[in-house]
């Protein structure tokens, strides 16, 4: 099978739908693979790169949807692309299928197999395939970098010989994959971040990344299945404002994210909340491209409002490193459909069928819903037990324990009679030290307190800490005695391993510290 990869007709988009990487994968993967000349040009990929990768240049887009069974791109084809598709082809792109419904007849008339990575469903198993996130992790960093750009000072705060600089305040609306990429790269420039989202859910993954979360005094949530936030009452929207505008006054940096799927972005960031902020502040809007968050975006323009504020209605994509993660997400999805090898558009399957957005002439749009998280309506009620249920309960709870704790002592007493009785000195010999290991090492590992029990160094301690017992016992006051002198060599090489298991895991644990 022949995989094609086109340029990006649309004048501002610098991604390419593969990487020299990427084409190595889909090589391993049993494919052909031929590029169009210069598509990785804006993303800095040469030709030369990708011929050097293993794939084909070919001149011409025609070249391409003409003799290629699979088609990668990055934006949605336009109509004269679709004219030079064949029958029967499968193009991987982005197509925003609510906005485009001329756009998927066009395709269905050609039955052209159209998936929409941007229509990947938000569930675990998809997560190496959702392009929407990819990307959007890109968008929150960059929106801070030029969000500091644009504000021209620090954003830690620093005591010099000079004077004191105060840390830079920024504000995260929406914690979304964009908004947490922001709060995490302006918490470790080191500013003070503050976000709002009307999901009370995100709270702790805000509050982890060493943000604080703002919140209203209504209690209302904004968690739907689908995984994005609803629209919410006039009630909360009036409280909302209010606090914005309370921010508004404080801020110096405002991040916002919030979009809505194939409708246009809400509008949070309305122009008495600019016009309320510091002269010097910044706006960065990442929803522009939908209509903007903020009610002075402009889309794809970078400008200053007569109060001095500055909206950034445009993001450098960085398009190397996009395009490497798109390509990923890329070799991702047909991995899951079975590679060259086993091809097969599977509809039965939960990705392929809801982001097969037109298939074998037929529109299939919009897909059937698929939950992705729990609503608070949907939790059962718990009803605690009474005082009396809970003694009762721990009284059964301690007899059980009672009675298993003493048929065991019983059984592995009557075990240690008959070896005792029945088995050679130097057997009961080793056999104690054995159980002794044992016993001591197992007091060891549960003594030390689980945060310690890293992934790293939990088993390997564990085994570790029996190894130096059963070698303290193995040693005696005879130096030249070979199993002494094997003893203390394990017991030195142990011990390095248990030191540097705690120093990795105390190395860890200071990750998670400001």
């Amino acid at each position: 099978m022949k995989v094609g990869i086109p340029s990006e007709i649309f004048p501002n988009e610098l991604r390419v739908a593969a990487t020299p990487k990427t084409v190595k994968r889909l090589l391993k993967q049993g494919f052909e693979v031929q590029i169009q000349k210069g598509a990785g040009v804006k993303a800095n990929f040469s030709d030369k790169e990708f011929e050097e990768a293993g794939a084909k240049i070919v001149a011409t887009a025609a070249d391409i949807y003409g003799k290629s069974d699979i088609v990668l791109k990055v934006k949605e084809p336009s109509m004269e692309e679709v004219d030079m598709m064949k029958e029967g082809l499968v193009t991987l792109s982005y197509l925003w299928p609510a906005q485009n419904p001329d756009l998927l007849k066009k395709l269905a008339d050609k039955k052209v197999n159209a998936i929409a990575m941007d229509g990947i469903p938000r569930i675990s198993r998809a997560q190496k395939m959702d392009v929407l996130s990819s990307m959007a992790n890109i968008a929150g960093y960059r929106a801070v970098i030029e969000g500091s750009f644009h504000f021209g000072r620090f954003l830690n705060g620093q005591i010099t010989a000079a004077g004191k600089v105060e840390p830079a305040k920024v504000l995260v609306i929406g914690a979304g994959v964009a908004g947490l990429a922001s709060i995490g790269a302006a918490n470790s420039l080191g500013a003070i971040v503050r976000a709002f989202d009307t999901r009370k859910e995100v709270a702790e993954q805000i509050e982890s990344m060493g943000a604080t979360f703002l919140t209203v005094e209504i209690e209302e949530d904004g968690a739907t299945s689908s995984g994005y936030s609803k629209e919410m009452s006039k009630e909360f929207i009036e409280a909302e404002m209010k606090l914005f505008l309370e921010q508004a006054k404080e801020v110096d940096i405002v991040i916002t994210t919030a979009q809505i799927p194939g409708k246009p972005a809400p509008k949070l960031w309305m122009d008495y909340h600019v016009d309320a902020m510091k002269p010097g502040s910044v706006v960065v809007d990442l929803a522009a491209a939908t209509g903007g968050n903020c009610m002075y975006t402009k889309n794809g323009e970078v400008y200053t409002t007569p109060s001095g504020v500055t909206i950034v209605g445009k993001l450098n994509q960085l398009p190397n490193q996009a395009s490497q993660l798109y390509g990923n997400n890329l070799c991702h999805l047909l991995d899951d459909m079975g590679k060259a090898e086993k091809w097969k558009i599977d509809m039965e399957d939960a990705v392929v069928s809801r982001a097969m957005v037109t298939y074998n002439g037929k529109i299939n749009w919009p897909p059937a819903p698929l939950p992705v998280s729990p609503t608070a309506g949907g939790k059962p009620k718990v009803v605690p037990p009474t005082e009396a249920e809970t003694k009762a309960t721990n009284e059964a709870a301690a007899k059980k324990a009672t009675t298993s704790m003493v048929i065991t002592l019983a059984v592995v007493g009557g075990l240690l009679f008959l070896v005792g009785k029945f088995a050679p000195s130097e057997f009961i010999q080793h056999f104690t030290v054995f159980v002794l290991s044992i016993f001591v090492g197992w007091q060891l590992i549960t003594n030390v307190a689980h945060a310690l029990h890293t992934p790293l160094m939990a088993v390997t301690n564990a085994i570790s800490g029996i190894i130096v017992v059963g070698g303290l016992l193995q040693t005696t006051g005879d130096i030249k005695n070979p199993v002494t002198i094997i003893a203390v060599v394990v017991i030195l090489i142990v011990s390095i391993n248990i030191v540097g298991g705690f120093f990795v895991t105390h190395r860890m644990l200071k990750m998670f510290k400001k």
